[in-house]
């Protein structure tokens, strides 16, 4: 009868194949063949082992380190810094970045302590990684995520665009007071109270009248716009409250209605209130306050239904105070009043405006111009005394002017070139490449901030996403709460 072999004792069989692991030099040819370049030295920092891997990552031969102590490497500037020396100092796993200055690459040092039975550092592993492909794949994502953050920016622009032709409005609301200014205004609409916009040449009032009245329950009926400072004030009584047969020399012999009767039942926009003369403002008085009217050379009252809008680019508050204006048909105009603040005064919107403009223009044009973060920049640092208007133009000058589809700064009139503040982009100081960068990084976000006032509008500027603005910032907020 034969007997059973005992099962083999698999404890002392990989003891076995560690001993001869070891005996036979296989484990120093495993760890040549390592992917990281590794380092053994004692509890002192002294080389004691380097393997082949880091002799090609690092240019460095064995024989040069062996036996040699980490303070000396660094003296002779093998390296810039030292992780088993960090290890010694605080006796714990530490990584760092090191800069080899033979091979001038960067590479993250991983040290690992080892400790004997009464807690002294016997050993210590380090291992060397090259981190230059890292840092080059790290690159390409950052300009592919550029090229995204540009394609998601200008996606934005083009669905706020799209937002604004399906509401029918030219209204690019970016800034707080232009959007308490188009909140109010939505707010007016669906009353028939008097509105008095107010602001400067060229901020858009008429933009907003005409939206106060596409919401209003008035908006299918007529609008009948009247400028009081382009009419002679000898024609205007007559333009506003039309004449009878006869009234003065000249006149048409059938009579004629006037602008108010004109928009019974809708809407009259006096634009330039301002201008008008001031005995005929004791007339519009009691328009407003009987709701009639009566025709020049008339005298029997015509009852109508009008809401009135107002707008000037006066102090119309000054000029009662300078007896120039009534004051009475001023508080009656008065009863809401909503402020259109000026172009620089609300420059986080200029990026948005020009990407507004532009596609509109392009689409006006057929032609497909797109605008350079630098002339960009140099477009929204510019003061804009014509606001809006002179912004409208601006564009449509540049998109017929320009001899390609790019326009950039070397296309813009030198007033709005000069306005662009020269940068110091070179620290005072040598520093490592990454943290002159990160520096210049940080003072460009902080001046377009201070000068944009949003994450939005500076992220336009800066040719960037906004998400990317909001990380970095993040990031900047972090190692100075670090440091």
């Amino acid at each position: 009868m034969k007997r059973k072999k005992n099962p083999p004792d698999h404890e002392s069989e990989i003891e076995r194949l560690k001993s001869r692991l070891f005996a036979s030099g296989e484990m120093e040819k495993i760890l040549d063949n390592s992917y990281d370049g590794i380092w053994i030295t004692d509890g002192q920092g002294r080389v004691l082992y380097v393997n082949t891997t880091n002799e090609l990552m690092l240019g460095i031969r064995r024989e040069e380190v062996i036996g040699r102590t980490s303070e000396e490497l660094i003296r002779n500037k093998l390296f810039e810094s030292s992780a088993p020396l960090e290890v010694i100092k605080s006796k714990k796993a530490v990584s760092i970045m090191g800069y080899n200055y033979k091979t001038k690459k960067n590479v993250l040092i991983t040290g690992n302590p080892i400790f004997d039975e009464n807690g002294n550092i016997k050993y210590i592993i380090t291992n060397v990684r090259d981190v230059s492909q890292i840092n080059k794949m790290m690159d390409e994502i950052k300009q592919k995520d550029a090229l995204i953050d540009q394609q998601r920016q200008e996606i934005e622009n083009l669905l706020l665009v799209k937002r604004a032709a399906e509401e029918n409005s030219d209204i690019i609301a970016v800034s707080a007071s232009m959007k308490k200014a188009l909140e109010l205004a939505q707010r007016v609409s669906r009353f028939n109270s008097t509105v008095l916009v107010l602001g400067e040449s060229g901020v858009g009032k008429e933009i907003i009248v005409r939206n106060i009245v596409r919401l209003s329950d008035r908006a299918d009926r007529p609008f009948i716009k009247v400028n009081c400072g382009a009419i002679p004030e000898n024609l205007l009584e007559s333009e506003l409250f039309g004449y009878n047969k006869g009234a003065f020399t000249g006149a048409d012999q059938k009579g004629k209605m006037g602008m108010f009767e004109l928009a019974n039942s809708g809407t009259i926009f006096l634009d330039e209130i301002g201008e008008m003369p001031f005995n005929l403002q004791v007339k519009l008085l009691r328009a407003l306050q009987e709701k009639e009217i009566v025709r020049v050379g008339g005298v029997k009252p015509i009852k109508l239904d009008v809401r009135v809008i107002a707008a000037t680019n006066q102090n119309l508050a000054e000029m009662v105070s300078q007896g120039s204006f009534r004051t009475d048909l001023y508080y009656r105009l008065n009863v809401v009043s909503i402020h259109i603040p000026p172009l620089r005064e609300r420059t986080e919107s200029i990026p948005q405006l020009i990407h507004h403009f532009l596609a509109l223009i392009n689409n006006k044009h057929r032609v497909n111009r797109v605008i350079t973060p630098q002339a960009m920049q140099a477009l929204a640092a510019y003061d804009w005394p014509g606001n809006v208007r002179e912004l409208q133009n601006a564009i449509e000058n540049l998109v017929v002017m320009a001899p390609g589809d790019t326009i950039d700064l070397d296309l813009l009139d030198e007033k709005f070139t000069r306005t662009v503040e020269k940068l110091t982009l070179i620290p005072d100081k040598i520093l490592p490449l990454k943290d002159a960068v990160r520096r210049v990084e940080s003072d460009l976000i902080g001046r377009a901030l201070k000068e944009y006032k949003t994450t939005r509008s500076a992220a336009a500027v800066l040719g960037v996403d906004q998400s990317t603005i909001v990380r970095k910032l993040k990031f900047l907020r972090e190692k100075n709460q670090g440091n």
